[in-house]
């Protein structure tokens, strides 16, 4: 074999060891992760050279699309049942389940709004107020955190009639931030994110109110890079991560 062929070789297993080692992960991501997750992966791809392709949306969602075979390597859900539903139905690769951080309520609304949101949820039944953004409670754990305050206020049965729902907690920030609605109640994590931060005001929602935001991803068994997945895993337990999501509002477990 001549030198110029053995070169060849080389520059070719050189280039398909890079490509090996740059295959995107595609993780589905809970939508209050938006803004903390496009850090995350962007620390992690200066660090490894792994790309990570990262799809937002409603947990409730996400568990119904990869129950039906979607081609996710990762799940971050915003609550632990449905990635623990996964783990039982035999679909997660073992040990992988984790819980990352626990989230928050916030009533959000624009800079320009004249409605006065110091007392929290009752606020709400103000008269001048008629749209309320939340997120769908029937598969969004922030809609479904929601109405448990709402209940826990006694507030529930005066607000119902006002509600705009919102396909995931994303979605109901937009609506709040668009001035479509006069309030909203979003994820802690999206109001202190750059898109909101600086355009409106929240109170924080007693979190005695509510169940907590649990929240856990798991790695898929039917992902095709199961080791990229396992090392970003590993990545999003480091204590730089950590201190990452508390800065966007979470809790993170010990």
């Amino acid at each position: 074999m001549n030198a110029r062929r053995v070169g060849w070789l080389a520059i070719l297993a050189a280039s398909l060891t890079t490509l090996v080692n740059a295959q995107d992960l595609t993780v589905a991501a809970a939508a209050d992760l938006q803004s903390a997750m496009q850090e995350i992966s962007a620390r992690f791809q200066k660090e490894t050279g792994r790309t990570v392709k990262v799809i937002y949306g409603s947990s409730g969602n996400f568990l119904q699309q990869i129950q039906n075979g979607a081609p996710f390597d990762m799940f971050y859900s915003a609550n632990l049942d449905y990635p623990k539903k996964l783990e039982a139905d035999g679909l997660t690769e073992e040990g992988t389940f984790y819980q990352y951080a626990i989230g928050r309520i916030v009533i959000w609304v624009p800079n320009d709004s004249k409605l006065d949101i110091s007392s929290g949820l009752p606020s709400l039944v103000n008269p001048a107020v008629n749209k309320i953004a939340i997120a769908n409670p029937l598969h969004a754990p922030y809609g479904q955190a929601a109405v448990a305050a709402m209940k826990k206020e006694d507030v529930y049965e005066k607000l119902a009639s006002k509600f705009v729902m919102g396909e995931n907690i994303s979605q109901t920030a937009s609506f709040a931030l668009s001035g479509s609605v006069d309030a909203g109640i979003i994820a802690l994590s999206l109001a202190l994110s750059p898109n909101l931060k600086d355009k409106g005001r929240f109170t924080e929602i007693p979190t005695a109110d509510y169940p907590p935001i649990e929240q856990a991803c798991v790695v898929l068994k039917s992902s095709q890079h199961k080791d990229a997945a396992k090392a970003f895993l590993s990545f999003i337990k480091t204590s730089a991560i950590a201190e990452l999501l508390r800065a966007y509002g979470f809790s993170v477990p010990q």
